[in-house]
């Protein structure tokens, strides 16, 4: 009996974590919809990453584990779970395999007040957009949208340019900010309602490029 009830207990370790996994995203499927489980909010986007000229996908999809979630007195649910980014190689015969996942990435929904919505774009030259617009219902003046730009190179992806367009609500003034981190030049334009725009350039200090894996939050740490 003892050795019955030992048996039963290594079992359920080891089936449990597989259990845990399937909750998860697969590794490896042939769109994004057989990738992210059911019920899970989620983004995606075709193209090719790597140039073998097999389109990749990049996924952000966030999870609904009801601990995270609020639901408004209206019925409207607020999602504070951690999005998952995920890239997955384009395979010869049609599925798609995971390169990696990143689970830090996107930031969060801070509180109820402010929103964060991404979006993907992948370039003809292959360089994956990540887009973040925040949008504050009450407590900003501003409206800021993020651009990360990052380059598949030597096995990985690195940043290699940001902008960061803040939005005024109150006056419409707005402030681009591009950075370009091959170049190492910084351009700035601030533009007023019934102004001529100004455009101010600087040099960025070099540095090594940054590999994905960082919050975005935190880019300019």
């Amino acid at each position: 009996m003892k050795k019955i009830f030992f048996s039963l207990i290594v079992a359920s370790m080891v089936i449990l974590p597989q259990q845990v996994v399937a909750q998860g995203l697969k590794t490896s499927g042939s769109s994004a919809v057989d990738i992210v489980p059911a019920g899970w909010e989620s983004i995606f986007k075709t193209g090719d990453l790597n140039k073998d000229g097999i389109a990749d996908l990049v996924i952000i999809a966030t999870p609904c584990k009801e601990e995270n979630m609020t639901t408004r007195d209206d019925g409207y649910v607020y999602n504070f779970n951690q999005p998952i980014l995920a890239i997955y190689w384009g395979e010869k015969n049609g599925n798609f395999k995971l390169f990696k996942q990143y689970d830090n990435v996107i930031p969060v929904r801070p509180d109820e007040f402010m929103s964060i919505d991404p979006s993907l774009e992948i370039a003809k030259n292959g360089s994956l957009r990540i887009i973040l617009e925040y949008f504050a219902s009450a407590g900003s003046w501003t409206q800021p949208t993020s651009t990360h730009v990052f380059s598949y190179r030597n096995g990985d992806f690195f940043l290699i340019g940001k902008d960061v367009v803040e939005l005024e609500r109150t006056t419409g003034k707005t402030v681009s900010t591009s950075e370009n981190y091959l170049t190492h030049k910084r351009i700035v334009t601030t533009d007023r309602p019934n102004r001529k725009p100004t455009v101010k350039n600087t040099r960025l200090p070099k540095s090594a490029l940054k590999p994905l894996g960082f919050n975005l939050d935190e880019s300019d740490e």
